[in-house]
């Protein structure tokens, strides 16, 4: 007799400890391995459980708000906003199982399966939210020096929801007491023979991480890669759109385009000009010494420059040539060459008012006549001619 007690699922029953009169005798009556006592108190619960387990996520969050707005950006804000996006299955889930308590271990065990599932339901949509959160606050912060951040930003977003919810999964398969030992080493060896498979695919977008996160250039620099150049348009999950000077759009591979060296001139402090020049060799002496203080007061009028050296660097095949090298403190192409015209005017003008003038390609050839030849052309000459 006691082990049949034993391997027969015990009933609680209401009726055990309260006696009904004969007219409620049917309230004993057992409706799936409960009676109809237990589940009239179980409906009870459940209208008292379910509005008591809302008003307190209400009053947890209204004052964790309270909090946030005295200290903005800190976890209480976060957590409010989470316990405000508590869904509603979640919390009857719960009321089911706490009012399932009373209709005996069977049906609290699967209510409590069922709050179980319901619960890490929520976990993941909570940490789906904390993400978001997270690359949203971190977008905020570099979107107005990197547009493209953004991009990458959604690839982080999806991989790290897709962590999220294989743990979910994976930990409903454990709670439903599945084997998740085989289902793991099937994703190893499966993981593996995708990766292999669109291994192309993913370098370039760990490779888009990488140009988001270590930054060797932003949408909108200027870049040189290779024989290309251009400004960046767009940086994707695998492409980058760079908009050239002729007007066409290039499209580099990220990986190809990290494992390149690239030039960015939207980098520079300072645009470092080396240009030179030449006089005629009939300028005299002492004006070739004023040329090189000439190109100094040239430059230091100049708008945005610094001078560095102007020298008389070597004897040209027609021209004295000069050497001079300055710095455009601002790094804009257009304010270079518009500076760079200034200074060639003025130079122009302060050269010729010198009395010099600039060179420019010439030949001089010398006739050397033989004597025996000219003395056969003078003696052939008619006489008076």
């Amino acid at each position: 007799m006691i082990q049949e007690a034993a391997d027969t699922p015990e009933v609680f029953s209401l009726g055990d400890l309260i006696q009904l009169p004969e007219s409620l005798a049917f309230l004993q009556w057992e409706f799936l391995g409960a009676s109809l006592l237990n589940w009239g108190v179980a409906g009870l619960v459940l209208l008292l459980v379910h509005p008591l387990i809302r008003i307190a996520i209400r009053v947890v969050a209204g004052r964790l708000e309270a909090l946030s707005r005295r200290r903005p950006g800190r976890a209480d804000e976060i957590a409010a906003q989470l316990l405000r996006k508590t869904r509603g299955f979640v919390v009857l889930a719960v009321a089911l199982w706490v009012a399932s308590l009373t209709l005996g271990p069977a049906w609290a065990s699967r209510m409590g399966i069922l709050a179980k599932l319901a619960v890490l339901v929520q976990l993941g949509l909570w940490a789906a939210d904390v993400v978001s959160w997270l690359l949203n606050r971190y977008r905020d912060r570099q979107i107005e020096d990197d547009p493209g951040a953004a991009t990458a930003i959604g690839a982080m977003g999806f991989l790290a929801r897709l962590v999220v919810w294989s743990v979910i999964v994976l930990t409903a398969l454990s709670v439903l007491d599945f084997e998740i030992g085989p289902a793991l080493a099937g994703l190893g060896v499966g993981g593996i023979a995708v990766a292999l498979a669109v291994q192309n695919i993913l370098g370039d977008l760990f490779a888009s991480l990488s140009i988001i996160f270590d930054r060797p250039f932003v949408i909108g620099d200027f870049i040189i890669v290779g024989d290309h150049m251009g400004t960046v348009e767009h940086v994707g999950l695998k492409t980058t759109r760079v908009r050239s000077l002729s007007g066409e759009q290039l499209v580099f591979s990220n990986s190809d385009l990290l494992s390149s060296r690239v030039r960015n001139f939207k980098r520079m402090d300072e645009r470092r000009i080396l240009f030179t020049f030449g006089v005629q060799y009939d300028t005299g002496y002492e004006k070739l010494k004023e040329v090189p203080g000439i190109v100094e007061e040239v430059i230091e009028a100049a708008d945005n420059c610094r001078f560095d050296r102007a020298h008389f660097a070597e004897f040209g095949d027609s021209s004295l040539e000069f050497e001079v090298v300055y710095f455009m403190t601002v790094p804009d192409f257009a304010a270079f060459r518009d500076t760079q015209q200034q200074i060639n005017l003025e130079l122009y003008r302060r050269i010729e008012a010198l009395g010099a003038s600039f060179a420019f390609p010439t030949r001089t050839v010398h006739l050397h006549a033989d004597s025996a030849d000219a003395e056969i052309r003078t003696s052939a000459a008619p006489k008076g001619a």
